[in-house]
This record gives C-alpha cells, structure tokens and sequence, in this order.
C-alpha cells in the first residue's frame, strides 16, 4: 500500500510538519464536534417520534390501570353491599327517604327506621334499587364508590 497524501505532499516539501499537524488537528476537532451533534436530522426526528410514542403510551397505560382501578372498587363495592345487606322480606312499615328530587320508599319494621334514625344503619344504592346495610360496611363502601351512599344520619350526642 502506498504512502498517504500528507506524506507525499511532506516528502515532496509542499507542506511543513506544522502544517501537517495542523490539518490533523482541525480534522480531529471537526470529527468530535460532529460526534456531539447527531449526524442528521432524521435521526432526530426519528428519536423525537419515538420518545412521543412511549409517553402517548405510559398516559395511556395510567388511563387503562385508572379505569381498571376504578372497576375493581366498583365491584368491591358491590360485594360489600351483597354479603351484608339486611333482609327485608317480613318488613311491612313504610320508609321514606330522598333520592335527589324525587322520594323514595323501603319497606321496613319498627327496628330496622329506629336504627335508620339513629345511624347506625344507611340506605345504599344497588343497581336501580335500594338496600339497607350497617354504617360500618356503609362507610366502607363509599370509599370505594362515593355515589352508592343514599341516606346515613349521623348519630346524636
């Protein structure tokens, strides 16, 4: 293989050692400075569309584990209300109650409105209906779902 260029020019005497260094320097001066920069701007806007997709997909990964979240409480919620409901089947005594605008009624006995009253029961919403559940399991199932509470009267000192 031949000699470079820079020798030849050298050897020839066209160009002192100084220049020769010189050109060196600038060329390995030039080549960093462009190491720094990226090499083109569709690598740039390659990387700029990539970090754009993966924060489009974390909002959308944190709106789906919201959603997801929200569910499960709302099913939580649910099974609350079903395993510690009261019966109300030999009930026969008329409770009213608001719901918005509108009244409500539940068919009750005597007990079950004295402890209505007193709070130490609440009236839930199930579905489209009614149910009556301790103030304990009540306030339990508003933390998981803040619109199921209908009626809970805050006891008296």
């Amino acid at each position: 293989m031949g000699t470079s260029f820079q020798d030849q020019l050298l050897k020839s005497g066209l160009v002192s050692k100084k220049q020769v260094k010189k050109t060196k320097h600038e060329k390995r001066a030039g080549r960093k400075k462009n190491k720094d920069k990226s090499s083109s701007p569709e690598i740039n806007r390659a990387m700029q569309e990539k970090l754009a997709k993966e924060k489009l997909s974390r909002e959308l990964n944190q709106q789906l584990n919201k959603e997801k979240q929200k569910l499960e409480n709302l099913a939580q919620a649910r099974q609350l209300i079903e395993t510690n409901r009261l019966n109300l089947d030999d009930c026969d005594e008329q409770y009213y109650f608001a719901v918005g605008k509108k009244i409500k009624k539940l068919f009750v006995d005597e007990e079950i409105t004295k402890k209505l009253s007193l709070g130490q029961l609440a009236i839930v919403k199930l579905d489209d209906g009614f149910e009556i559940v301790s103030a304990r399991v009540a306030k339990q199932v508003v933390s998981r779902d803040h619109n199921a509470l209908v009626v809970l009267h805050k006891p008296e000192k």
